[in-house]
Protein backbone atom coordinates (compact mmCIF):
# COMPACT_ATOMS: atom_id res chain seq x y z
CA UNK A 1 0.00 0.00 0.00
CA UNK A 2 1.67 3.51 -1.12
CA UNK A 3 1.58 6.16 1.73
CA UNK A 4 0.55 9.58 0.49
CA UNK A 5 1.12 12.75 2.26
CA UNK A 6 -0.89 15.87 2.02
CA UNK A 7 -0.20 19.32 3.23
CA UNK A 8 0.42 22.73 3.02
CA UNK A 9 3.42 24.65 2.31
CA UNK A 10 5.00 26.83 5.17
CA UNK A 11 5.42 29.89 3.94
CA UNK A 12 7.75 30.69 6.75
CA UNK A 13 8.75 27.65 8.79
CA UNK A 14 9.32 26.00 4.94
CA UNK A 15 11.42 29.16 3.45
CA UNK A 16 14.46 29.48 6.26
CA UNK A 17 17.78 29.63 4.91
CA UNK A 18 19.50 30.76 2.12
CA UNK A 19 21.56 28.83 -0.38
CA UNK A 20 23.00 25.91 1.28
CA UNK A 21 22.37 26.72 4.84
CA UNK A 22 19.16 26.17 3.93
CA UNK A 23 19.64 22.51 4.64
CA UNK A 24 21.07 23.11 8.10
CA UNK A 25 17.83 24.57 9.07
CA UNK A 26 14.44 22.78 10.03
CA UNK A 27 12.31 23.19 7.18
CA UNK A 28 8.72 20.65 8.14
CA UNK A 29 7.77 19.64 4.71
CA UNK A 30 11.17 18.74 3.64
CA UNK A 31 11.88 17.01 7.03
CA UNK A 32 9.12 14.95 6.94
CA UNK A 33 10.36 13.52 3.57
CA UNK A 34 13.65 12.85 5.40
CA UNK A 35 12.27 10.67 7.70
CA UNK A 36 13.86 6.70 7.69
CA UNK A 37 10.76 5.08 9.26
CA UNK A 38 8.65 6.64 7.00
CA UNK A 39 8.68 5.73 3.34
CA UNK A 40 6.25 8.68 1.53
CA UNK A 41 5.56 7.64 -1.87
CA UNK A 42 3.20 10.81 -3.27
CA UNK A 43 3.61 14.42 -1.46
CA UNK A 44 0.46 16.30 -2.28
CA UNK A 45 1.32 19.53 -1.31
CA UNK A 46 -0.89 22.60 -1.65
CA UNK A 47 0.52 26.50 -2.04
CA UNK A 48 -0.73 29.98 -2.29
CA UNK A 49 -0.36 30.79 -6.23
CA UNK A 50 1.69 33.68 -4.88
CA UNK A 51 4.23 30.93 -3.70
CA UNK A 52 5.16 28.98 -6.72
CA UNK A 53 8.79 29.63 -6.65
CA UNK A 54 9.31 28.61 -3.01
CA UNK A 55 6.72 25.33 -3.78
CA UNK A 56 9.26 24.34 -6.54
CA UNK A 57 12.53 24.76 -4.84
CA UNK A 58 10.68 22.80 -2.01
CA UNK A 59 9.33 20.27 -4.36
CA UNK A 60 13.25 19.58 -5.96
CA UNK A 61 14.76 19.47 -2.56
CA UNK A 62 12.39 16.80 -1.80
CA UNK A 63 13.40 14.70 -5.08
CA UNK A 64 17.11 15.30 -3.71
CA UNK A 65 16.58 13.58 -0.48
CA UNK A 66 14.09 11.45 -1.25
CA UNK A 67 13.99 10.91 -5.45
CA UNK A 68 11.41 7.95 -4.54
CA UNK A 69 8.84 10.66 -3.52
CA UNK A 70 6.42 11.91 -6.27
CA UNK A 71 6.07 15.50 -5.64
CA UNK A 72 2.39 17.07 -6.47
CA UNK A 73 1.79 20.60 -6.38
CA UNK A 74 -1.98 21.95 -6.35
CA UNK A 75 -1.64 25.87 -6.51
CA UNK A 76 -4.70 27.60 -4.53
CA UNK A 77 -5.87 30.69 -3.86
CA UNK A 78 -7.11 32.21 -0.29
CA UNK A 79 -7.41 36.06 0.18
CA UNK A 80 -7.09 36.19 3.51
CA UNK A 81 -5.98 33.08 5.29
CA UNK A 82 -7.52 34.11 8.77
CA UNK A 83 -10.88 33.96 7.32
CA UNK A 84 -12.05 30.37 8.75
CA UNK A 85 -15.10 30.22 5.88
CA UNK A 86 -12.84 30.99 3.11
CA UNK A 87 -10.06 28.95 4.20
CA UNK A 88 -12.74 25.51 4.90
CA UNK A 89 -14.02 25.96 1.60
CA UNK A 90 -10.73 26.03 -0.33
CA UNK A 91 -9.57 23.18 1.63
CA UNK A 92 -13.26 21.59 1.26
CA UNK A 93 -13.00 22.11 -2.69
CA UNK A 94 -9.94 20.73 -2.72
CA UNK A 95 -11.10 17.17 -1.03
CA UNK A 96 -14.30 16.79 -2.68
CA UNK A 97 -11.75 17.21 -6.19
CA UNK A 98 -9.43 14.42 -4.89
CA UNK A 99 -9.62 11.29 -6.10
CA UNK A 100 -8.87 8.88 -3.23
CA UNK A 101 -7.91 5.28 -3.27
CA UNK A 102 -8.50 2.74 -1.57
CA UNK A 103 -4.80 1.14 -1.91
CA UNK A 104 -3.17 4.05 -0.34
CA UNK A 105 -2.99 5.11 3.52
CA UNK A 106 -3.06 9.00 3.55
CA UNK A 107 -1.30 10.98 6.44
CA UNK A 108 -2.17 14.92 6.81
CA UNK A 109 0.23 16.97 7.88
CA UNK A 110 -0.72 19.84 9.98
CA UNK A 111 2.67 21.17 11.27
CA UNK A 112 2.60 23.97 8.19
CA UNK A 113 -0.20 26.56 7.63
CA UNK A 114 -2.26 28.82 10.24
CA UNK A 115 -4.00 27.89 12.95
CA UNK A 116 -7.30 28.36 11.19
CA UNK A 117 -5.89 25.80 8.55
CA UNK A 118 -4.81 23.57 10.71
CA UNK A 119 -8.63 23.59 12.01
CA UNK A 120 -10.19 23.21 8.93
CA UNK A 121 -7.84 20.20 8.18
CA UNK A 122 -8.62 18.49 11.61
CA UNK A 123 -13.02 19.29 11.00
CA UNK A 124 -12.39 17.75 7.44
CA UNK A 125 -10.67 15.00 8.70
CA UNK A 126 -12.63 14.08 11.53
CA UNK A 127 -16.16 14.07 8.94
CA UNK A 128 -14.04 11.81 7.00
CA UNK A 129 -13.87 14.49 4.17
CA UNK A 130 -10.36 13.65 3.69
CA UNK A 131 -9.85 9.98 5.17
CA UNK A 132 -6.40 10.42 6.43
CA UNK A 133 -4.43 10.22 9.77
CA UNK A 134 -2.95 13.38 11.60
CA UNK A 135 0.60 14.03 11.10
CA UNK A 136 2.76 15.95 12.76
CA UNK A 137 6.43 17.20 12.46
CA UNK A 138 8.98 19.16 15.21
CA UNK A 139 12.08 20.00 15.07
CA UNK A 140 15.24 18.38 17.19
CA UNK A 141 15.78 19.25 20.80
CA UNK A 142 19.39 19.70 20.04
CA UNK A 143 20.51 23.33 20.13
CA UNK A 144 23.15 23.35 17.33
CA UNK A 145 22.54 23.30 13.45
CA UNK A 146 23.75 19.95 12.86
CA UNK A 147 22.10 17.35 10.07
CA UNK A 148 19.69 15.64 12.05
CA UNK A 149 18.62 18.85 13.47
CA UNK A 150 16.90 19.70 10.06
CA UNK A 151 15.16 16.28 10.18
CA UNK A 152 13.40 16.86 12.93
CA UNK A 153 11.26 14.32 14.26
CA UNK A 154 7.16 13.08 13.85
CA UNK A 155 4.24 11.67 15.04
CA UNK A 156 1.39 9.86 13.93
CA UNK A 157 -1.96 10.85 15.17
CA UNK A 158 -5.07 8.59 14.76
CA UNK A 159 -8.75 10.28 15.20
CA UNK A 160 -10.25 7.11 16.05
CA UNK A 161 -11.18 7.68 19.25
CA UNK A 162 -12.81 3.94 19.87
CA UNK A 163 -9.15 2.80 19.88
CA UNK A 164 -8.02 4.78 22.83
CA UNK A 165 -9.28 2.62 26.16
CA UNK A 166 -9.28 5.44 28.34
CA UNK A 167 -10.86 7.84 25.93
CA UNK A 168 -13.51 5.22 25.77
CA UNK A 169 -14.26 4.81 28.78
CA UNK A 170 -14.63 8.61 30.25
CA UNK A 171 -17.46 8.64 27.57
CA UNK A 172 -19.13 5.94 28.96
CA UNK A 173 -19.13 7.18 32.70
CA UNK A 174 -20.16 10.96 30.67
CA UNK A 175 -22.90 8.91 29.15
CA UNK A 176 -23.97 7.22 32.22
CA UNK A 177 -23.81 10.44 34.12
CA UNK A 178 -26.22 12.05 31.52
CA UNK A 179 -28.54 9.10 32.03
CA UNK A 180 -28.64 9.58 35.81
CA UNK A 181 -29.42 13.16 35.57
CA UNK A 182 -32.27 12.60 33.26
CA UNK A 183 -33.79 10.55 35.40
CA UNK A 184 -32.71 12.61 37.97
CA UNK A 185 -30.66 10.00 39.83
CA UNK A 186 -32.88 7.57 40.01
CA UNK A 187 -31.92 3.72 39.33
CA UNK A 188 -34.58 2.59 37.17
CA UNK A 189 -35.19 -0.86 36.36
CA UNK A 190 -37.64 -1.19 33.72
CA UNK A 191 -35.72 -1.99 30.56
CA UNK A 192 -38.02 -0.52 28.40
CA UNK A 193 -38.07 2.78 30.11
CA UNK A 194 -34.50 3.06 30.43
CA UNK A 195 -33.99 2.19 26.50
CA UNK A 196 -36.05 5.20 25.73
CA UNK A 197 -33.75 7.74 28.08
CA UNK A 198 -30.88 6.46 26.51
CA UNK A 199 -32.24 7.46 22.96
CA UNK A 200 -33.20 10.67 24.41
CA UNK A 201 -30.21 11.62 25.98
CA UNK A 202 -28.15 10.97 21.95
CA UNK A 203 -30.89 13.38 20.75
CA UNK A 204 -30.55 15.56 23.22
CA UNK A 205 -26.77 16.15 23.21
CA UNK A 206 -26.94 15.90 19.09
CA UNK A 207 -30.08 17.78 17.95
CA UNK A 208 -31.86 21.07 18.37
CA UNK A 209 -35.47 19.77 16.44
CA UNK A 210 -38.21 19.57 18.09
CA UNK A 211 -38.89 16.50 20.71
CA UNK A 212 -42.54 15.30 21.21
CA UNK A 213 -43.19 13.75 25.28
CA UNK A 214 -46.33 11.70 25.44
CA UNK A 215 -47.77 10.22 28.71
CA UNK A 216 -50.40 10.38 31.19
CA UNK A 217 -50.77 13.07 33.98
CA UNK A 218 -47.97 12.73 36.54
CA UNK A 219 -46.35 10.20 34.28
CA UNK A 220 -43.12 13.16 34.37
CA UNK A 221 -43.28 14.86 31.11
CA UNK A 222 -42.38 18.64 32.91
CA UNK A 223 -39.59 17.48 35.04
CA UNK A 224 -38.26 15.44 32.04
CA UNK A 225 -38.55 18.29 29.70
CA UNK A 226 -36.20 20.51 31.98
CA UNK A 227 -33.86 17.76 32.86
CA UNK A 228 -33.32 17.71 28.99
CA UNK A 229 -32.74 21.56 28.82
CA UNK A 230 -30.26 21.58 31.39
CA UNK A 231 -28.78 18.40 29.79
CA UNK A 232 -28.36 20.77 26.49
CA UNK A 233 -26.98 23.73 28.81
CA UNK A 234 -24.42 21.63 30.25
CA UNK A 235 -23.36 21.23 26.75
CA UNK A 236 -23.55 24.34 25.46
CA UNK A 237 -26.37 23.80 22.71
CA UNK A 238 -28.76 26.15 24.28
CA UNK A 239 -27.44 29.47 25.84
CA UNK A 240 -30.67 31.23 27.48
CA UNK A 241 -33.63 30.42 29.55
CA UNK A 242 -36.13 27.66 29.95
CA UNK A 243 -39.70 28.89 29.16
CA UNK A 244 -42.79 26.42 29.96
CA UNK A 245 -46.44 27.04 29.77
CA UNK A 246 -49.37 24.55 29.85
CA UNK A 247 -51.49 25.20 26.90
CA UNK A 248 -54.72 24.06 28.66
CA UNK A 249 -54.23 27.83 30.54
CA UNK A 250 -54.42 29.29 27.42
CA UNK A 251 -57.66 30.81 26.08
CA UNK A 252 -58.99 33.19 23.25
CA UNK A 253 -57.03 36.53 22.62
CA UNK A 254 -54.91 35.32 25.82
CA UNK A 255 -53.93 32.50 24.01
CA UNK A 256 -52.11 34.87 21.09
CA UNK A 257 -50.81 37.21 23.38
CA UNK A 258 -48.85 34.66 25.66
CA UNK A 259 -47.42 32.48 23.10
CA UNK A 260 -46.40 35.49 20.56
CA UNK A 261 -46.86 38.79 22.83
CA UNK A 262 -48.76 41.90 21.42
CA UNK A 263 -48.62 45.54 20.04
CA UNK A 264 -50.12 48.18 22.51
CA UNK A 265 -53.61 48.71 21.17
CA UNK A 266 -54.03 45.37 19.94
CA UNK A 267 -56.97 44.28 21.12
CA UNK A 268 -58.94 45.53 24.24
CA UNK A 269 -56.68 45.89 27.23
CA UNK A 270 -53.48 45.45 25.57
CA UNK A 271 -52.49 48.99 27.20
CA UNK A 272 -49.22 48.51 26.95
CA UNK A 273 -46.48 46.11 24.43
CA UNK A 274 -45.78 42.69 25.66
CA UNK A 275 -43.38 39.93 24.98
CA UNK A 276 -44.82 36.61 23.95
CA UNK A 277 -42.69 33.65 25.19
CA UNK A 278 -41.31 32.99 22.32
CA UNK A 279 -39.50 36.09 22.28
CA UNK A 280 -38.04 35.14 25.71
CA UNK A 281 -37.32 31.80 24.67
CA UNK A 282 -34.80 33.24 22.10
CA UNK A 283 -31.69 30.88 21.93
CA UNK A 284 -33.09 28.50 24.59
CA UNK A 285 -36.14 26.40 25.55
CA UNK A 286 -39.84 26.42 25.10
CA UNK A 287 -41.60 23.64 26.69
CA UNK A 288 -45.22 23.81 25.70
CA UNK A 289 -46.91 21.27 27.59
CA UNK A 290 -50.42 19.50 26.43
CA UNK A 291 -49.68 21.20 23.36
CA UNK A 292 -52.95 19.44 21.87
CA UNK A 293 -54.66 22.30 23.73
CA UNK A 294 -53.77 24.77 21.56
CA UNK A 295 -56.36 26.44 19.72
CA UNK A 296 -56.22 26.37 15.63
CA UNK A 297 -54.86 29.99 14.79
CA UNK A 298 -52.46 29.21 17.59
CA UNK A 299 -51.03 25.94 15.95
CA UNK A 300 -50.66 27.97 12.78
CA UNK A 301 -48.39 30.20 14.06
CA UNK A 302 -46.57 28.07 15.64
CA UNK A 303 -46.13 26.16 13.14
CA UNK A 304 -44.72 29.39 11.21
CA UNK A 305 -42.84 30.35 13.72
CA UNK A 306 -40.45 26.83 14.23
CA UNK A 307 -39.69 26.84 10.41
CA UNK A 308 -38.96 30.53 9.78
CA UNK A 309 -37.60 31.67 13.14
CA UNK A 310 -40.02 33.96 13.12
CA UNK A 311 -43.56 35.48 13.73
CA UNK A 312 -45.70 38.35 14.12
CA UNK A 313 -47.04 39.21 17.64
CA UNK A 314 -50.86 40.38 17.79
CA UNK A 315 -51.49 43.67 16.26
CA UNK A 316 -48.10 43.74 14.34
CA UNK A 317 -46.88 43.95 10.64
CA UNK A 318 -43.29 43.46 11.83
CA UNK A 319 -41.90 39.80 12.47
CA UNK A 320 -39.82 39.18 15.66
CA UNK A 321 -37.15 37.00 15.32
CA UNK A 322 -36.34 33.77 18.04
CA UNK A 323 -34.59 30.76 17.56
CA UNK A 324 -35.81 28.22 20.28
CA UNK A 325 -35.73 24.26 20.89
CA UNK A 326 -39.19 23.41 21.44
CA UNK A 327 -40.16 20.40 23.71
CA UNK A 328 -43.76 19.63 23.22
CA UNK A 329 -45.78 17.65 26.03
CA UNK A 330 -49.33 16.19 25.36
CA UNK A 331 -51.58 13.62 27.17
CA UNK A 332 -53.50 13.09 24.01
CA UNK A 333 -53.39 11.06 21.25
CA UNK A 334 -52.56 13.75 18.68
CA UNK A 335 -52.65 11.56 15.35
CA UNK A 336 -56.25 10.66 16.86
CA UNK A 337 -56.94 14.18 17.26
CA UNK A 338 -55.28 15.09 13.58
CA UNK A 339 -58.06 12.73 11.99
CA UNK A 340 -60.72 14.18 14.24
CA UNK A 341 -59.72 18.00 12.65
CA UNK A 342 -58.63 18.91 16.08
CA UNK A 343 -54.52 19.15 15.59
CA UNK A 344 -53.03 20.08 12.58
CA UNK A 345 -51.41 17.42 10.58
CA UNK A 346 -47.97 19.32 9.41
CA UNK A 347 -47.73 20.57 12.73
CA UNK A 348 -47.95 17.06 13.71
CA UNK A 349 -45.46 16.17 11.55
CA UNK A 350 -42.82 18.88 12.21
CA UNK A 351 -42.83 17.78 15.78
CA UNK A 352 -42.62 14.33 15.96
CA UNK A 353 -39.85 13.72 14.74
CA UNK A 354 -38.52 12.34 18.03
CA UNK A 355 -41.68 11.24 20.19
CA UNK A 356 -40.94 9.37 23.63
CA UNK A 357 -44.29 7.85 25.39
CA UNK A 358 -44.12 7.91 29.16
CA UNK A 359 -45.27 4.61 30.50
CA UNK A 360 -47.56 5.11 33.90
CA UNK A 361 -46.48 4.20 37.16
CA UNK A 362 -48.17 1.30 37.00
CA UNK A 363 -47.17 -0.26 34.22
CA UNK A 364 -43.33 0.20 35.55
CA UNK A 365 -43.63 -2.00 38.61
CA UNK A 366 -40.04 -2.69 38.87
CA UNK A 367 -39.49 1.42 39.20
CA UNK A 368 -42.15 1.49 41.93
CA UNK A 369 -39.63 0.66 44.61
CA UNK A 370 -36.29 3.18 43.38
CA UNK A 371 -38.77 5.89 43.15
CA UNK A 372 -40.23 5.62 46.77
CA UNK A 373 -36.56 5.82 47.65
CA UNK A 374 -36.21 8.79 45.98
CA UNK A 375 -39.31 10.55 46.84
CA UNK A 376 -37.92 9.69 50.86
CA UNK A 377 -34.29 11.48 49.93
CA UNK A 378 -36.60 14.73 48.76
CA UNK A 379 -38.74 14.72 51.81
CA UNK A 380 -35.55 13.97 53.97
CA UNK A 381 -33.86 17.59 52.13
CA UNK A 382 -37.27 19.48 53.07
CA UNK A 383 -37.68 18.50 55.94
CA UNK A 384 -34.32 18.60 57.50
CA UNK A 385 -34.25 14.89 58.83
CA UNK A 386 -34.66 11.06 57.61
CA UNK A 387 -37.80 9.52 57.72
CA UNK A 388 -37.96 6.00 56.76
CA UNK A 389 -40.11 2.97 57.05
CA UNK A 390 -39.84 -0.07 59.39
CA UNK A 391 -39.06 -3.56 57.72
CA UNK A 392 -42.84 -5.02 57.73
CA UNK A 393 -44.08 -1.19 56.35
CA UNK A 394 -42.00 -1.53 53.69
CA UNK A 395 -43.31 -4.79 52.15
CA UNK A 396 -46.82 -3.83 52.50
CA UNK A 397 -46.34 -0.34 51.01
CA UNK A 398 -44.62 -2.17 48.39
CA UNK A 399 -46.81 -5.23 48.26
CA UNK A 400 -50.00 -2.79 47.49
CA UNK A 401 -47.58 -0.45 45.36
CA UNK A 402 -46.91 -3.37 42.98
CA UNK A 403 -50.11 -4.98 42.73
CA UNK A 404 -53.13 -4.99 40.83
CA UNK A 405 -54.54 -2.43 43.90
CA UNK A 406 -52.01 -0.01 42.87
CA UNK A 407 -53.90 2.38 40.35
CA UNK A 408 -51.69 5.06 40.83
CA UNK A 409 -53.88 7.24 38.59
CA UNK A 410 -52.00 10.32 39.31
CA UNK A 411 -49.06 8.60 38.47
CA UNK A 412 -45.89 10.40 40.65
CA UNK A 413 -47.96 12.78 41.53
CA UNK A 414 -49.76 10.19 43.98
CA UNK A 415 -46.87 8.62 45.07
CA UNK A 416 -45.02 12.06 45.68
CA UNK A 417 -48.25 12.98 47.28
CA UNK A 418 -48.39 9.32 49.62
CA UNK A 419 -44.74 9.81 50.86
CA UNK A 420 -45.23 13.15 51.82
CA UNK A 421 -48.70 12.06 54.12
CA UNK A 422 -46.85 9.14 55.67
CA UNK A 423 -43.59 11.02 56.44
CA UNK A 424 -45.13 14.15 58.06
CA UNK A 425 -47.48 11.53 60.00
CA UNK A 426 -44.50 9.03 60.93
CA UNK A 427 -43.48 9.13 64.52
CA UNK A 428 -40.00 9.96 65.59
CA UNK A 429 -38.38 9.20 61.71
CA UNK A 430 -40.02 6.07 61.08
CA UNK A 431 -43.08 4.37 59.08
CA UNK A 432 -45.12 2.06 60.64
CA UNK A 433 -47.59 -0.48 59.06
CA UNK A 434 -49.66 1.14 61.08
CA UNK A 435 -49.34 4.61 58.92
CA UNK A 436 -49.36 2.51 55.83
CA UNK A 437 -52.66 0.81 56.28
CA UNK A 438 -54.35 4.13 56.93
CA UNK A 439 -52.28 5.55 53.69
CA UNK A 440 -53.62 2.44 51.96
CA UNK A 441 -57.15 3.68 53.16
CA UNK A 442 -56.94 6.64 51.80
CA UNK A 443 -55.39 6.63 48.44
CA UNK A 444 -58.11 2.99 48.14
CA UNK A 445 -60.66 6.02 49.04
CA UNK A 446 -59.09 8.25 46.36
CA UNK A 447 -59.15 5.90 43.76
CA UNK A 448 -62.63 4.68 44.26
CA UNK A 449 -64.24 8.65 43.96
CA UNK A 450 -62.88 8.73 40.83
CA UNK A 451 -63.19 5.32 39.69
CA UNK A 452 -65.05 4.87 36.26
CA UNK A 453 -63.62 1.72 34.31
CA UNK A 454 -64.35 -1.83 35.81
CA UNK A 455 -60.58 -1.77 35.98
CA UNK A 456 -60.44 1.21 38.54
CA UNK A 457 -62.36 -1.41 40.87
CA UNK A 458 -60.89 -2.19 43.96
CA UNK A 459 -60.82 -5.98 45.41
CA UNK A 460 -59.64 -5.07 48.78
CA UNK A 461 -63.12 -3.59 49.76
CA UNK A 462 -64.49 -6.98 48.45
CA UNK A 463 -62.61 -9.69 49.37
CA UNK A 464 -59.09 -10.73 51.87
CA UNK A 465 -55.57 -10.25 50.76
CA UNK A 466 -54.83 -13.88 50.89
CA UNK A 467 -57.68 -14.69 48.35
CA UNK A 468 -56.51 -11.91 45.89
CA UNK A 469 -53.40 -13.07 45.88
CA UNK A 470 -54.57 -16.28 44.98
CA UNK A 471 -56.89 -15.46 41.85
CA UNK A 472 -55.39 -15.25 38.22
CA UNK A 473 -55.04 -11.83 36.63
CA UNK A 474 -57.48 -13.49 34.48
CA UNK A 475 -59.90 -13.84 37.59
CA UNK A 476 -59.34 -10.67 38.70
CA UNK A 477 -60.34 -8.63 35.91
CA UNK A 478 -63.52 -10.60 35.29
CA UNK A 479 -64.55 -10.30 38.99
CA UNK A 480 -63.85 -6.62 38.51
CA UNK A 481 -65.88 -6.08 35.44
CA UNK A 482 -68.71 -8.34 37.15
CA UNK A 483 -68.44 -5.98 40.41
CA UNK A 484 -68.58 -2.90 38.00
CA UNK A 485 -72.02 -4.33 36.16
CA UNK A 486 -73.05 -4.98 39.87
CA UNK A 487 -72.76 -1.52 41.37
CA UNK A 488 -74.31 0.40 38.22
CA UNK A 489 -77.39 -1.92 38.38
CA UNK A 490 -80.36 -1.66 40.47
CA UNK A 491 -81.02 -5.25 41.00
CA UNK A 492 -79.46 -8.59 41.18
CA UNK A 493 -81.70 -9.61 37.93
CA UNK A 494 -81.04 -6.35 36.27
CA UNK A 495 -77.47 -7.16 36.78
CA UNK A 496 -77.84 -10.75 35.39
CA UNK A 497 -79.39 -9.58 32.07
CA UNK A 498 -76.62 -7.22 30.96
CA UNK A 499 -74.08 -9.70 31.83
CA UNK A 500 -75.62 -12.81 30.12
CA UNK A 501 -77.35 -10.46 27.38
CA UNK A 502 -76.23 -12.97 24.64
CA UNK A 503 -76.80 -17.02 25.84
CA UNK A 504 -80.08 -15.96 27.52
CA UNK A 505 -81.45 -15.64 24.46
CA UNK A 506 -80.58 -19.12 23.55
CA UNK A 507 -82.75 -20.58 26.94
CA UNK A 508 -86.00 -21.51 26.76
CA UNK A 509 -86.46 -20.41 30.80
CA UNK A 510 -84.01 -17.87 32.17
CA UNK A 511 -82.64 -17.09 35.46
CA UNK A 512 -80.04 -14.59 34.87
CA UNK A 513 -80.45 -13.69 38.84
CA UNK A 514 -79.78 -17.33 40.01
CA UNK A 515 -76.46 -17.39 37.20
CA UNK A 516 -75.16 -14.55 38.98
CA UNK A 517 -75.48 -15.42 42.63
CA UNK A 518 -73.70 -18.77 41.86
CA UNK A 519 -70.91 -17.26 40.29
CA UNK A 520 -70.49 -14.66 43.15
CA UNK A 521 -70.66 -17.35 45.71
CA UNK A 522 -67.42 -18.72 44.67
CA UNK A 523 -65.82 -15.24 46.32
CA UNK A 524 -68.58 -15.56 48.79
CA UNK A 525 -69.85 -12.35 47.73
CA UNK A 526 -73.76 -11.49 47.51
CA UNK A 527 -75.41 -8.38 45.50
CA UNK A 528 -75.69 -6.60 48.63
CA UNK A 529 -72.41 -6.49 49.12
CA UNK A 530 -72.12 -3.91 46.56
CA UNK A 531 -74.66 -1.37 47.43
CA UNK A 532 -73.34 2.23 48.78
CA UNK A 533 -69.75 0.95 48.12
Amino acid sequence: MKTVTIGLLGTKLDNRGKGQSRWKRWRPTLGLSQQQELKVDRFELLHETRDRNLAERTAADIQEVSPNTQVVLHPIRVRNPWDFEEVYGTLLDFCRDYSFKNNEEYLLHITTGTHVAQICWFLLCEANYLPAKLIQTSPSSAEEDTVNNSIGSYQIIDLDLSKYDAIAKRFERQTEDDLSFLKSGINTRNKAFNKMIEQLERVGSRSSAPVLITGPTGAGKSQLAKRLYELKKQKCLVQKQFVSINCATLRGDNAMSALFGHTKGAFTGAQTKRDGLLTKAHQGVLFLDEIGELGSDEQAMLLHAIEEKCFYPVGSDTTVQSDFQLIAGTNRNLYQESEAGNFRADLLARIDLWSYQLPGLAQRPEDIEPNIDYELSQQEKTKGHQVTFNQIARKTYLNFAKSVDGKWKGNFRDLNASIQRMTTLAEGGRITKADVDQEIATLNKRWEEHSTKADDINLTHYLDSQTIEALDLFDRIQLQQVINICRQSKSLSEAGRTLFDKSRLKKASTNDGHRLRQYLNKFDLSFNDFLDK
